[in-house]
């Protein structure tokens, strides 16, 4: 469904992606797991076309000069050089590092501002569903968003991501900062939205151990390289990595 091939990103001098090669089948929940500064975000933003439109403006401005290589391909169409915009539009949609939600705006707006690729069936559907995922976020449909709580607010990212119609969800570190009794919750609903809607999911994180119960296949980054792949098992199999990804 979603290939990257040889996928390499410099920031001036900077090496932030060394040659990586990830792939996502439909209906697969896949897992990026890494340290902070591996190169998950550099990833998810070059998935999702943000950082073409990084470089450019960077560009633009005569600031930092960044470089991507590699290739693309999502349903044998190379989707390389086109702008985030029209990968949202064939359904390659990104939900944010830090939520990133619309802090003056209540819970409902939010959602509806998801909905700019949706009909207007698709948009009643989908919030009938979020809310059936997410039932706390229906109670507090009128309430602004910066007065949500930290779990909350990523309930409403994902829900606003959802609203967008995605055929591939990239989650960047949706767990970061939270308890883990919202962290089980979030992964619970992550695995829900996957079984019952299909859509396939790029998932990463720092610490491996909540998500990996429910990822098909997994990839570690270490200093921008793809370093280890393998199934669920076949990574749990392997004492170094259990315990320096997944604390066991």
């Amino acid at each position: 469904m979603l290939e990257a091939t040889n996928l390499m990103v410099f920031y001036e001098n900077m090496l932030a992606l060394n040659n990586v090669s990830i792939s996502c089948r439909k209906n697969q929940i896949v897992g990026i797991f890494g340290a902070n500064s591996a190169g998950k975000s550099t990833l998810m933003y070059t998935l999702s076309g943000i950082m073409e439109d990084i470089r450019k403006k960077e560009q633009m401005a005569g600031g930092e000069r960044i470089t991507v290589l590699g290739k693309i391909n999502y349903l044998d169409q190379d989707i390389t050089g086109i702008k985030p915009s029209q990968r949202a539009r064939i359904g390659i949609v990104l939900c944010p590092e830090r939520r990133r939600i619309f802090t003056e705006s209540n819970v409902l707006e939010n959602l509806r501002i998801g909905a700019y690729l949706a009909t207007r069936a698709q948009a009643k559907e989908t919030l009938e569903y979020i809310f059936r995922v997410f039932p706390a976020l229906e109670k507090l449909k009128t309430r602004l968003g910066g007065f949500l709580s930290g779990g909350e607010q990523q309930m409403l990212a994902i829900g606003r991501a959802l609203m967008a119609q995605p055929k591939i969800l990239l989650l960047d570190e949706p767990l970061m900062g939270l308890s883990p009794l919202i962290q089980t919750i979030l992964v619970r609903a992550i695995k829900e939205i996957r079984d019952e809607t299909g859509i396939s999911i790029i998932v990463t994180e720092q610490y491996a151990r909540p998500v990996l119960p429910i990822v098909d296949y997994a990839f570690i980054l270490e200093n921008g390289a793809a370093v280890m792949e393998g199934t669920r098992d076949e990574l749990l199999d392997n004492p170094d990595v259990r315990a320096a990804y997944f604390g066991v």
